[in-house]
Protein backbone atom coordinates (compact mmCIF):
# COMPACT_ATOMS: atom_id res chain seq x y z
CA UNK A 1 0.00 0.00 0.00
CA UNK A 2 1.55 3.74 -0.98
CA UNK A 3 1.74 6.17 2.18
CA UNK A 4 1.32 9.44 1.07
CA UNK A 5 3.03 11.46 3.53
CA UNK A 6 3.00 15.32 3.72
CA UNK A 7 6.40 16.65 4.09
CA UNK A 8 6.21 19.50 7.30
CA UNK A 9 8.54 23.01 7.27
CA UNK A 10 11.11 22.25 8.91
CA UNK A 11 11.90 25.68 10.77
CA UNK A 12 11.90 25.44 14.58
CA UNK A 13 14.86 25.06 16.49
CA UNK A 14 17.16 22.33 15.74
CA UNK A 15 15.19 20.12 18.64
CA UNK A 16 12.29 20.46 17.39
CA UNK A 17 12.91 20.08 13.38
CA UNK A 18 14.60 16.61 14.59
CA UNK A 19 11.87 15.92 16.98
CA UNK A 20 9.42 16.41 13.86
CA UNK A 21 12.00 14.57 11.60
CA UNK A 22 12.14 11.26 13.39
CA UNK A 23 8.31 11.09 13.72
CA UNK A 24 8.53 11.47 9.86
CA UNK A 25 10.78 9.18 8.76
CA UNK A 26 8.88 6.13 11.09
CA UNK A 27 5.42 7.27 9.48
CA UNK A 28 7.55 7.19 6.21
CA UNK A 29 9.11 3.03 6.77
CA UNK A 30 6.75 1.61 9.09
CA UNK A 31 5.94 -1.67 7.60
CA UNK A 32 8.79 -1.44 4.77
CA UNK A 33 11.46 -3.41 4.92
CA UNK A 34 13.13 -2.43 1.44
CA UNK A 35 16.20 -1.05 2.00
CA UNK A 36 16.82 0.98 -1.16
CA UNK A 37 13.30 2.33 -0.33
CA UNK A 38 13.82 3.07 3.23
CA UNK A 39 16.80 4.64 2.65
CA UNK A 40 15.78 7.08 -0.49
CA UNK A 41 13.33 8.08 1.72
CA UNK A 42 15.60 8.86 5.23
CA UNK A 43 18.30 10.96 2.55
CA UNK A 44 15.42 12.60 0.38
CA UNK A 45 13.82 13.87 4.83
CA UNK A 46 16.99 14.78 6.10
CA UNK A 47 18.14 16.64 3.39
CA UNK A 48 15.14 18.55 3.67
CA UNK A 49 15.32 19.34 7.74
CA UNK A 50 18.67 19.34 7.85
CA UNK A 51 20.09 23.29 7.11
CA UNK A 52 24.12 23.82 5.96
CA UNK A 53 24.24 20.47 4.50
CA UNK A 54 25.45 19.83 0.89
CA UNK A 55 25.33 16.40 0.65
CA UNK A 56 23.44 13.52 3.00
CA UNK A 57 22.99 9.62 1.65
CA UNK A 58 24.31 6.39 2.35
CA UNK A 59 27.34 3.92 1.59
CA UNK A 60 25.98 0.12 1.87
CA UNK A 61 28.75 -2.29 2.59
CA UNK A 62 29.72 -4.64 0.01
CA UNK A 63 31.15 -7.51 1.30
CA UNK A 64 32.80 -9.53 -1.81
CA UNK A 65 35.01 -6.13 -2.47
CA UNK A 66 35.21 -5.24 1.09
CA UNK A 67 34.62 -1.62 0.46
CA UNK A 68 31.36 0.57 0.90
CA UNK A 69 29.46 1.06 -2.76
CA UNK A 70 27.31 4.46 -3.29
CA UNK A 71 23.22 4.57 -2.26
CA UNK A 72 20.86 6.77 -2.17
CA UNK A 73 21.43 10.09 -1.44
CA UNK A 74 20.58 13.40 -1.82
CA UNK A 75 23.78 16.31 -3.38
CA UNK A 76 26.49 16.35 -6.34
CA UNK A 77 27.22 13.30 -7.65
CA UNK A 78 29.83 11.12 -4.75
CA UNK A 79 32.82 8.67 -5.11
CA UNK A 80 31.24 5.50 -6.01
CA UNK A 81 33.21 2.86 -3.93
CA UNK A 82 35.30 3.87 -0.25
CA UNK A 83 37.82 0.98 0.39
CA UNK A 84 36.69 -0.31 4.02
CA UNK A 85 38.71 1.64 6.43
CA UNK A 86 39.79 4.09 4.48
CA UNK A 87 38.40 7.87 4.66
CA UNK A 88 35.69 9.21 7.18
CA UNK A 89 32.94 6.57 6.13
CA UNK A 90 35.73 3.71 5.84
CA UNK A 91 36.73 4.34 9.05
CA UNK A 92 32.98 4.80 10.59
CA UNK A 93 31.91 1.60 8.98
CA UNK A 94 35.76 -0.51 9.84
CA UNK A 95 35.44 0.44 13.84
CA UNK A 96 31.84 0.61 13.82
CA UNK A 97 31.44 4.00 15.60
CA UNK A 98 30.38 6.98 14.92
CA UNK A 99 33.09 9.68 13.01
CA UNK A 100 31.71 13.36 13.75
CA UNK A 101 34.85 15.54 12.16
CA UNK A 102 35.43 19.37 12.66
CA UNK A 103 37.30 20.00 9.75
CA UNK A 104 37.66 17.08 7.40
CA UNK A 105 41.19 18.43 5.78
CA UNK A 106 42.46 17.63 9.19
CA UNK A 107 41.67 13.86 9.01
CA UNK A 108 44.26 11.57 7.98
CA UNK A 109 42.99 9.87 4.94
CA UNK A 110 40.24 11.87 4.68
CA UNK A 111 38.37 11.04 0.98
CA UNK A 112 37.52 14.51 -0.91
CA UNK A 113 34.46 13.59 -2.94
CA UNK A 114 33.27 17.52 -2.74
CA UNK A 115 35.71 19.93 -1.90
CA UNK A 116 33.02 22.24 -0.68
CA UNK A 117 32.62 19.74 2.55
CA UNK A 118 34.16 21.18 5.47
CA UNK A 119 33.27 19.19 8.37
CA UNK A 120 31.25 16.06 8.45
CA UNK A 121 29.48 13.08 10.41
CA UNK A 122 29.11 9.14 9.71
CA UNK A 123 26.70 7.12 11.56
CA UNK A 124 27.22 3.48 11.09
CA UNK A 125 24.78 1.02 10.15
CA UNK A 126 24.52 -2.46 11.35
CA UNK A 127 22.18 -5.32 12.72
CA UNK A 128 22.75 -8.28 14.29
CA UNK A 129 26.54 -8.11 14.01
CA UNK A 130 26.60 -7.21 10.23
CA UNK A 131 27.51 -3.94 8.47
CA UNK A 132 24.86 -2.86 6.35
CA UNK A 133 26.72 0.86 5.75
CA UNK A 134 26.70 4.29 6.85
CA UNK A 135 24.97 7.39 6.79
CA UNK A 136 27.08 9.96 5.97
CA UNK A 137 26.69 13.55 6.30
CA UNK A 138 28.61 16.44 4.89
CA UNK A 139 28.78 20.38 5.38
CA UNK A 140 30.49 23.56 3.60
CA UNK A 141 30.71 24.87 7.44
CA UNK A 142 33.50 23.74 9.89
CA UNK A 143 32.26 22.01 13.22
CA UNK A 144 28.60 22.24 11.81
CA UNK A 145 27.83 19.21 13.58
CA UNK A 146 27.47 18.28 17.90
CA UNK A 147 25.92 16.65 20.15
CA UNK A 148 22.78 17.20 19.07
CA UNK A 149 22.96 15.95 15.65
CA UNK A 150 24.95 13.20 16.84
CA UNK A 151 21.94 12.20 19.72
CA UNK A 152 19.30 12.58 16.80
CA UNK A 153 20.72 11.31 14.09
CA UNK A 154 21.40 7.61 16.20
CA UNK A 155 17.51 7.57 16.90
CA UNK A 156 16.54 8.09 13.44
CA UNK A 157 19.42 5.24 12.94
CA UNK A 158 17.73 2.60 15.28
CA UNK A 159 14.21 3.79 13.66
CA UNK A 160 15.42 2.39 10.57
CA UNK A 161 17.35 -0.60 11.36
CA UNK A 162 14.28 -1.68 13.37
CA UNK A 163 12.29 -1.64 9.47
CA UNK A 164 15.57 -3.39 7.72
CA UNK A 165 15.05 -7.32 7.09
CA UNK A 166 18.32 -8.66 6.74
Amino acid sequence: MNKLIEIPKFNGTKEANYQLCLKQVEALIKDEPNLIANLSNVSALLNQALTDINWVGFYLYEETSNQLVLGPFQGLPACIRIPFGKGVCGTAAASNAIQRIDNVQNFPGHIACDAASKSEIVLPLSKNGQMIGVLDIDSPSFARFDEIDQFWLEKIIQVLLLEISR
